[in-house]
């Protein structure tokens, strides 16, 4: 049985990859900083999971977490590292230890023991925040704000410190599904507090929100792991489906805000530039895991720039690996029947199915092929210092 060490497990990207590994026959060894989850205690008890503490931002703590799995199991097939501090406000040097000085450490050790892979999950925000049109071979930016900048630091040193047989990278989108700590619930609080839809820049909502299903995610790290062709690569992940910015908002609001209409504003780019500028340099000066309210500088970039980047990548890598990405279709069913909460009625969560259906109707192939669920949606955690 191959081990795997899961570093930020009990993060939301995490604990996905846990039992994605778990799924394929895998021994996985699930690093923790501070947090064990109940549901990682009770996966634990009932799987081959065994599950460590460490600091990833020391190296004598990685080397020591990977130490006892190579004492436990007498290999290490793969690192899948999920932790990192994903944020669009906080402290560079908070940014630095966790997104680049982790991965420093682990180039170290994968020099210093003989593990297989490292699978490195970094962000399709390497790309910068600008207009794409399905492009799939981008270059790295050249980016100022601290998420990005040490994530493409981290990159670039595995590149050049690494054989590329010894490492890959996954480059989420914007990640989403059941148990999201803060994508879904941010939108759903700044819809819920506001009386319009708010849009920014020349696109006005028809911009691509680029949604990357925490499952698809989760395939992704795993078949990178397994895949020797997928040494030295870097693939985005990116779902299927092209899901506008008004599209997802209102998808949101009609499964959490269900019975309140809603009219759409376009406020020019500078707008939120105004608006972000002040609460991203308060949330940055108080080193707020997110920022006190939206949009934050970045998010009002975000949401009015086109990411509309090309998954030929990641669709090559599902094939090599014989498996098909999960829908958006099968995404909105699960958060309809999971991840809505007790405070949304029934009347609310039958509209969500009806949209679905109404999507598989018109696109057949995104239905759910039958026995195809994973059963990982329950492996959703939370974690502040893990993706």
């Amino acid at each position: 049985m191959n081990a795997v060490l899961v570093t930020g497990a009990a993060g939301f990207i995490g604990r996905y990859a846990v039992g994605e590994f778990l799924a394929a026959g895998w021994r996985v060894f699930a690093l923790v900083h501070r947090t064990r989850t109940p549901e990682l205690v009770a996966l634990a008890e009932r799987s081959p999971v065994t599950i460590l503490e460490g600091d990833i931002t020391r190296y004598e703590s990685v080397a020591a977490a990977v130490d006892r799995v190579f004492e436990a199991s007498g290999s290490l097939a793969a690192v899948a590292h999920c932790a990192g501090r994903a944020s669009d406000t906080g402290r560079d040097r908070e940014f630095r230890m966790t997104n680049y000085e982790s991965v420093v450490h682990l180039a170290r050790v994968m020099k210093e023991r003989p593990v297989g892979r490292l699978v490195f999950v970094s962000t399709s925000d390497v790309y910068g925040l600008r207009d794409f049109c399905g492009e799939e071979e981008l270059p790295l930016a050249e980016a100022r704000h601290p998420y990005p900048r040490y994530k493409i630091a981290a990159e670039r040193h595995l590149r050049a410190n690494l054989a590329p047989d010894r490492f890959a990278i996954v480059r989420p989108a914007a990640v989403w599904g059941v148990g999201d700590p803060t994508f879904v619930p941010r939108i759903v609080s700044f819809l819920r507090s506001s009386p319009w839809i708010v849009h920014f820049g020349s696109w006005r909502g028809a911009n691509r929100w680029p949604l990357a299903h925490v499952r698809n995610v989760a395939k992704a790290i795993r078949l990178c792991a397994e895949i020797p062709a997928a040494g030295g690569r870097a693939i985005t992940v990116l779902d299927d489906e092209r899901t506008t910015v008004d599209e997802w908002y209102r998808m949101l609001c009609k499964g959490h805000l269900p019975g309140k209409a809603r009219r759409s504003v376009t406020l020019p780019r500078w707008a939120g530039t105004l608006i972000g500028a002040p609460v991203s340099a308060l949330s940055n000066l108080l080193n707020l895991d997110h920022p006190f309210m939206d949009p934050s500088l970045y998010a009002a970039w975000t949401v009015s720039s086109n990411l509309d980047f090309g998954n030929g990548a990641f669709r090559e890598l599902l094939a090599a690996g014989g498996v098909r990405p999960v829908t958006r279709a099968e995404g909105l069913r699960e958060l309809a029947c999971e991840g809505l909460g007790p405070d949304v009625g029934v009347k609310a969560k039958e509209e969500v199915h009806e949209d679905v259906r109404a999507q598989e109707q018109d696109h057949p192939e995104l239905g759910v092929e039958e026995g195809d669920q994973g059963g990982l949606a329950a492996h959703a955690g939370l974690e502040v210092r893990d993706q």
